[in-house]
């Protein structure tokens, strides 16, 4: 099988699985005539509240949890988009749901930047973590062409001749803390040069406008393959079993983890037996083959990228105190 056709059926599996999830409504209430949860009578649906746009990264695996999630939980779930402020229009409406579970708000690293920055009502009290779907790593790459950068060390030893310039989305975004952090460990100076989109920070990488970029393994496998970028080090505690010839930033000395984190939060007051059922379900719901074979297509491992509350509250909290130290690192905030 080709990767061009791998990538083809992929993506009608995951459109039929997605069509699956939207049309659940008759199938979920199939499953009231047995013994139901919480969400059964109390939800009418379940609300997953997500801040970006329908068809995306966080929309696509909000729907694939909610598959085999509707069946445990035994309720429909209705995927909401509230987009704007970078996460701050579904922060603000989250906070005006009843704190009962019928409303999970689904999170990204950018409503953590949102709250640090106080651009929304938003607080990190606010919300308890139910469970993580997915921890992706990210890449330092380059120009394959560029020999110059082509491997860690020689970029670390041509940054420190001229800083390096980083191709980022936004000012303040995952990128820029993400450079900003491993700049600080390792000792590369580099300038931020934003683009507004990641689409237009590779371009500029492939015309050679700028030195290096930081990219996902799904966003990175293709480019790759194809030889127009080199990834040089995986900012991550080890290596990937499909990348292995790429360094892990731990095992140079650099404890610097940047990561794609997508999980699920309720207000903080929900009562922890709700909160305790949600998390069950919405793990066994992604340890099941359908959301596993979506994780394997990032290549992400199905047996420790989901978690459950106790797992990803600890996180949560922890990476908010991460990006609050970044963004004040940057000058950003106070």
């Amino acid at each position: 099988m080709t990767n061009n056709f791998k990538k083809l059926f992929g993506f009608f599996s995951v459109a039929a699985l997605i069509l699956t999830s939207l049309v659940g409504t008759a199938d979920a209430g199939s499953h009231k005539k047995k013994k139901g949860s919480y969400a059964t009578k109390g939800c009418d649906p379940i609300q997953v509240v997500i801040h970006a746009s329908y068809g995306g990264g966080t929309d696509t695996t909000a729907r694939m949890m909610s598959v085999r999630t509707r069946r445990n939980l035994k309720a429909d779930i209705q995927v909401v988009g509230k987009r704007g402020g970078s996460g701050a229009k579904a922060q603000n409406y989250t906070l005006t749901r009843p704190k009962d579970g019928c409303t999970i708000m689904a999170l990204t690293e950018s409503h953590l930047y949102t709250m640090a920055r106080g651009k929304s009502n938003m607080k990190i009290g606010d919300l308890v973590g139910v469970a993580r779907a997915m921890e992706e790593p990210t890449f330092i790459v380059v120009n394959a062409k560029n020999k110059k950068l082509s491997t860690i060390k020689k970029l670390v030893k041509e940054a420190n001749k001229k800083p390096i310039t980083a191709g980022i989305a936004s000012i303040g975004g995952t990128e820029h803390i993400g450079m900003y952090q491993i700049s600080k460990a390792a000792g590369i100076p580099f300038k931020a040069v934003s683009f507004g989109s990641g689409a237009q920070s590779l371009a500029a990488l492939a015309s050679g406008k700028i030195d290096v970029a930081l990219l996902n393994p799904s966003e990175a496998a293709g480019l790759i393959q194809d030889k127009k970028v080199k990834a040089v080090l995986l900012l991550a505690e080890k290596r990937m079993p499909d990348y292995k010839k790429v360094p892990s930033s731990y095992e140079l000395g650099w404890k610097v983890k940047v990561s794609t984190t997508r999980g699920y939060a309720v207000l903080k007051g929900t009562p922890q037996p709700i909160i305790n059922e949600i998390s069950k379900a919405m793990v066994k719901a992604m340890k099941h083959e359908i959301f596993a074979n979506y994780l394997k297509g990032a290549s992400l491992d199905p047996a420790t990228s989901p978690a459950g509350t106790e797992v990803w509250d600890k996180q949560l909290k922890q990476n908010f105190v991460n990006a609050q130290d970044a963004l004040k690192g940057l000058g950003l905030i106070k």
